[in-house]
């Protein structure tokens, strides 16, 4: 493939594809064709951020032009493993929101048709390649600035911004659970950091404390994952207070050996911008900008469909991100 790569977005009904489509662009992929089931809340912002994309009249009309080489998917979560199917049997490459799948009878079919196609099944785990803060303790790690990574302590607030939120919210099925949604962000970290290619879930809960008027929803989770290169403890909710000026204070803490880091990724009171960092070791305490520090995986990602390798993420880390999520909220559920 010598000329851009041509790409279309199969269902937006999630804010986040507003940024894996920006950044792939940004990438030097041509944007060339959209399609979504109805008309989600989240329209009038896609076609602001992007006018000149042209709307398909299906889905099957992107996946049947020849010349588009990959699908973004960002549709109804419960629906993505469907339509990532449907694409790599038509000879495209994935990329989609997370969650990837929300069954392990979905995951199951991706693998097999991983498998049978050889495409690639990639998932933006916008927390971490989104996030320039991450790309420098990724670097800071590999360079042993804090020694060898034993724990990863990841917390994943959110707003609930309940009046923007659509039906398929508050719907269990239809997310997946907090767990198998937001939850995949930490224990995508937590592997990438660690280093662990296998993991063991060692805690899952999942509650709805504040919000009994929807049983669907649950608005906290926690999980505690083992491997034999650390171990892993993760909190998410749905109760950022509206005071906070942005949609939630995520934080990654990484511990080595040798010192540790700490990501103060989306806001840091009382400080300016975002992408705050605290590296902590023998020879240095300080708090570093690492806003110009880069998001390389969509550059990554271009690259490996071109060339069928796997820079940005490998196949079997996506896979293993979405089979603990999976088990850990089996796990939570099973404990009621």
């Amino acid at each position: 493939m010598t000329r851009p790569l041509r790409m279309a977005a199969i269902g937006i009904d999630h804010r986040h594809v507003y940024g894996m489509a920006a950044n792939m662009v940004d990438a030097g992929a041509d944007f060339v064709g959209w399609w979504t089931e109805g008309h989600p809340n989240t329209e009038a912002g896609f076609v602001k951020r992007f006018p000149d994309v042209p709307r398909a009249a299906s889905g099957e009309e992107l996946l049947a032009d020849p010349t588009i080489d990959l699908i973004l998917l960002s549709g109804i979560p419960r629906d993505r493993a469907g339509w990532a199917v449907k694409a790599m049997q038509a000879g495209k490459d994935v990329l989609s929101d997370k969650p990837g799948c929300t069954t392990v009878e979905q995951l199951d079919a991706l693998k097999t048709c991983v498998a049978d196609t050889g495409r690639i099944w990639s998932i933006d785990f916008s927390e971490r390649f989104e996030v320039p803060a991450v790309t420098r303790a990724a670097e800071l790690v590999a360079e042993g600035a804090i020694g060898k990574v034993v724990q990863t302590l990841g917390i994943g607030p959110h707003r609930l911004n309940r009046d923007t939120r659509p039906d398929w919210f508050f719907d269990r099925d239809a997310y997946g659970g907090i767990i198998t949604d937001i939850g995949s962000h930490q224990i995508d970290q937590f592997l990438f950091f660690t280093g662990s290619e296998e993991a063991e879930v060692t805690l899952a809960n999942v509650a709805n404390y504040a919000n009994p008027d929807d049983p669907g929803l649950q608005d906290f989770g926690e999980i505690a994952l083992r491997s034999a290169q650390g171990h892993g403890y993760i909190r998410l909710d749905w109760y950022t207070p509206d005071a906070l000026p942005t949609w939630g204070d995520g934080r990654l803490t990484i511990l080595g050996t040798e010192g540790y880091i700490e990501l103060r990724k989306y806001v840091d009171v009382g400080s300016d911008g975002t992408d705050h960092l605290v590296l902590v070791n023998g020879d240095r305490c300080e708090k570093i900008d690492a806003s110009g520090a880069g998001m390389p995986f969509f550059a990554r990602l271009i690259e490996d469909i071109r060339n069928r390798t796997e820079t940005a993420m490998t196949q079997a880390h996506v896979f293993k991100v979405c089979e603990l999520s999976l088990t850990a909220q089996a796990m939570a559920e099973a404990r009621g």
